[in-house]
């Protein structure tokens, strides 16, 4: 049996672009929107229309140029905001309307100041009109983890029968915690009347930290669709991590046996492009995609990265598209990283020679943070002048030698010079230390 197809509903262009910085132009959002095309996300909502003109603008440009995916734009459940959206979305091919209406007592009373009677009424009258114009019909409770939840399945039953296609489930302002997320996505699987005709989406911010958690327990409690954005940027703390819940259905399928119709391969240029368009940085230590996710300093890790990749990385860094793993030199690095790349710039050390070099080393990377290829350089000429230096014909011969002895069947090949800073584990996959490392030494910095 095939297994359960998640649709990625990407809102980087509408809720992501509300983040404080990440605001786009009509032109930016076009060209996010086709990299969004490439990464095959299955629809992408493309803006506010009702909120300027260049929202409007945007969501007609995308409509246009990026035919395939479904083209969602944002309404409030309001006549005004449903045909706004309508009108943007004419020349798309698969257009869909996303209306929302708040539903906990906390917006119905504090922000709208209506009954909850007046909610119904205007979510059901909402989504009868957007079905006028458009076959696909996403509603959104919003703040629905805050919602009463016998209230909130009345409001579903109502928007399934007046013909929503989509109910999608906001944790709005990131309140709820997993195990409460799941009960809530079953209970509604198995509460609301005509459910089985729609898609259950779920929709949410990271303000405790959580968003990617409940998003993944929404799926496995029933919901097929989820809502994420690129780099997870969003209101306040953010949204879901697209690329973080996507990698997670595939490097745990055991646990999570669904597909999605993305590609990979293209988060990382997707990622990069977001940061090149807002000038918003990815924080370093981002799952998936920061620029520390396949880099390795600690001694340990190096070592075992040399030995076999798999000890210290689940996913190869290719697979999300980044180029390569990368080893850092600095004060947690051990002598079998050092001694490599010492091999890669030319210089061949026995085990005492390399000690020394080693001492020298530890030093350095106390008192600054990266040790460079020049900060090594001359190190090495400190210590021993060009007297190590290999010839160059020799140099791949001495680093293939050193990186390969006792190597079973699987090819290897030497590391390619890499940055300044650091270096490349591309390739390999089980290399064994030098055998006059003492491989111990290099356990000083474990878990």
């Amino acid at each position: 049996m095939d297994s359960p197809r998640i649709t990625i509903f990407d809102t980087t262009l509408r809720d992501g672009e509300q983040s404080p910085g990440c605001s786009m132009n009509v032109q930016e959002k076009v060209r996010l929107a086709r990299q969004l095309d490439r990464l095959g996300v299955d629809v992408i909502e493309a803006g506010f229309p009702i909120a300027s003109d260049g929202d409007f603008a945007a969501v007609q440009g995308v409509a246009a140029a990026v035919p395939r995916p479904i083209i969602a734009a944002l309404a409030r459940a309001a006549r005004h905001d449903i045909e706004r959206a309508a009108l943007a979305l004419r020349s798309a091919i698969r257009p869909r309307i996303h209306v929302f209406l708040a539903t906990s007592d906390i917006h119905l009373q504090h922000k709208l100041r209506i009954s909850r009677q007046q909610c119904l009424e205007q979510a059901a009258e909402s989504v009868r009109l957007a079905r006028t114009f458009c076959d696909d019909v996403e509603f959104s409770p919003e703040d629905a983890t805050r919602t009463e939840p016998e209230f909130l399945f009345q409001v579903l039953e109502a928007v399934i029968q007046a013909g929503a296609t989509t109910l999608n489930i906001p944790d709005t302002v990131g309140y709820t915690v997993p195990l409460e997320f799941g009960d809530l996505i079953r209970n509604i699987r198995e509460r609301v009347r005509g459910i089985e005709r729609v898609i259950i989406s779920t929709h949410c911010h990271n303000d405790l930290g959580l968003a990617v958690a409940n998003s993944l327990v929404g799926v496995a409690n029933g919901a097929r669709q989820v809502e994420c954005t690129i780099n997870g940027i969003g209101e306040r703390a953010g949204n879901a991590s697209l690329e973080e819940i996507v990698m997670a259905l595939r490097v745990r399928a055991d646990r999570y046996p669904y597909v999605t119709s993305i590609a990979t391969e293209e988060l990382y240029p997707t990622s990069q492009l977001l940061e090149e368009i807002t000038g918003i940085p990815v924080q370093p230590n981002k799952a998936i995609i920061g620029r520390n996710a396949f880099a390795h300093e600690a001694g340990i890790h190096q070592d075992g990265m040399l030995k076999n990749r798999l000890t210290y990385e689940i996913m190869t860094p290719q697979s999300v598209g980044v180029p390569d793993s990368k080893l850092v030199l600095g004060k947690h690095s051990g002598r079998h990283a050092l001694s490599l790349r010492c091999e890669q710039l030319g210089y061949h050390f026995e085990r005492r020679e390399l000690d020394e070099i080693y001492r020298r080393f530890v030093v350095l990377a106390d008192q600054i943070k990266t040790v460079h290829d020049h900060h090594l350089l001359e190190l090495v000429r400190e210590a021993y002048g060009e007297s190590h230096r290999i010839p160059p014909g020799r140099v791949g011969s001495e680093q293939a030698a050193a990186v390969a002895a006792g190597a079973e069947d699987t090819p290897h090949k030497p590391f390619p010079v890499g940055a300044p800073s650091d270096f490349s584990v591309v390739g390999l996959t089980s290399v064994p230390a030098s055998e006059h490392l003492a491989e111990q030494e290099d356990y000083l910095w474990g878990v």
